[in-house]
């Protein structure tokens, strides 16, 4: 016979997530601003608890409010939460720093000089709920290690990904993949006393070898190394009157890597219905990046390992993706618009750190330590 029990309405699994929150998380929101009054929300866990309803379940501020109202959460406006969700981007961004020091491995920013600071852009589409269908895309700058959105910019779709999209400043590494490899964005940050760490291919990024003069073959020099040996050459790019100095540092990869890259190249290609030329089949075998930082202040391996501390991330932004197709984004309000990616990037590392932890313990799933008897 199937047991069936007494159903309470406070049962559930929340109690248990709060076990997995930062230490002093709700403290934290006083101090960081998201929680000044409880003027509707009488503690952080139950504005916690509403802003999920929006960031996680993908509901719109009114239906948030409706949800968090017939839940015995809290009675609030629509315009009151937003309020709240902009107030609480600082709030979501230290908590999912305090989650990713304790998920992910950050031997390679060790590397980093302690001068130099580090800094990640991407770009994603959204769609506004409804049956619009009106594309956005989020432009979105986040500093590593601690994955501080630096900056954010939403735009419509017609804005394609650029540096140029972002501030320049002085002393940051920017680094991005072949989306970003445009000489005009390069410049841009060069301009402002930054550098750049971009991946390239065989033809998005014409370059000249020392001389300023004759062409840089990329996969002349490719076909120089062997085994685990890298590549670094000097190079030169051209842009208007400007000549930006720079360096192209490669490794081959190993023959399985080569080869599953291979074929997922010849998938793509095929799916274009395109004609694969045999150079770009050879060069997916190779790592090559363009940075414009010297080699007296980061060798070729440190740059390597550098644009290797992006994948360390790069899942997280894919799952960052995945989340971020649902919910309704603030388009205008830049404020909103940072606090709403926080509360994404927070909610990710949560997901995270729950499948670690029911991977760990076994049976109940839940970390006891902080329990009280």
């Amino acid at each position: 016979m199937e047991y069936v029990g007494k159903l309470d309405k406070n049962e559930g699994d929340w109690e248990w997530l709060l076990e997995f929150l930062p230490d002093n998380w709700n403290e934290k929101a006083k101090q960081l601003g998201a929680l000044t009054r409880k003027r509707n929300f009488h503690s952080p866990e139950l504005l916690l608890r509403s802003l999920f309803i929006h960031l996680v379940d993908g509901c719109s501020l009114r239906e948030t409010v409706v949800r968090a109202k017939c839940g015995e959460i809290a009675d609030v406006s629509d315009v009151a939460l937003l309020k709240r969700l902009n107030a609480s981007g600082e709030w979501f961004r230290w908590m999912a720093q305090e989650l990713m020091n304790g998920c992910i491995e950050k031997t390679t920013f060790a590397l980093f000089p302690d001068w130099l600071q580090i800094r990640l852009v991407d770009a994603t589409c959204v769609s506004e709920p409804g049956s619009t269908g009106t594309d956005w895309r989020i432009h979105y700058a986040v500093d590593l290690p601690s994955l501080k959105c630096a900056e954010v910019k939403v735009t419509d779709c017609h804005t394609g990904e650029t540096f140029k999209n972002f501030h320049s400043e002085k002393d940051i590494l920017w680094v991005a993949d072949r989306g970003y490899c445009h000489r005009e964005g390069i410049h841009h940050i060069v301009k402002g006393d930054g550098y750049v760490l971009v991946r390239i291919n065989l033809t998005n990024l014409p370059m000249l070898i020392e001389n300023g003069v004759d062409s840089f073959i990329i996969l002349e020099h490719l076909r120089l190394l062997t085994g685990n040996e890298i590549g670094d050459w000097p190079v030169k790019i051209k842009c208007g009157k400007d000549i930006i100095s720079g360096r192209v540092c490669a490794i081959k990869k190993n023959r399985i890597s080569a080869e599953k890259s291979r074929k997922k190249l010849i998938k793509e290609w095929s799916k274009k219905q395109k004609t694969l030329q045999p150079d770009t089949l050879e060069a997916a075998g190779y790592i090559f990046v363009f940075t414009t930082i010297q080699k007296k202040l980061m060798t070729a391996t440190a740059v390597l390992e550098v644009y290797r501390g992006r994948w360390q991330v790069e899942l997280v932004f894919k799952r960052l993706k995945s989340i971020i197709g649902a919910g309704h984004l603030p388009k205008q309000d830049k404020i909103g618009a940072k606090a709403w990616i926080h509360g994404k990037l927070f909610a990710t590392f949560l997901i995270e750190t729950l499948i670690t932890a029911g991977e760990r313990f076994f049976p109940w799933g839940y970390p006891i330590t902080r329990r009280k008897i």
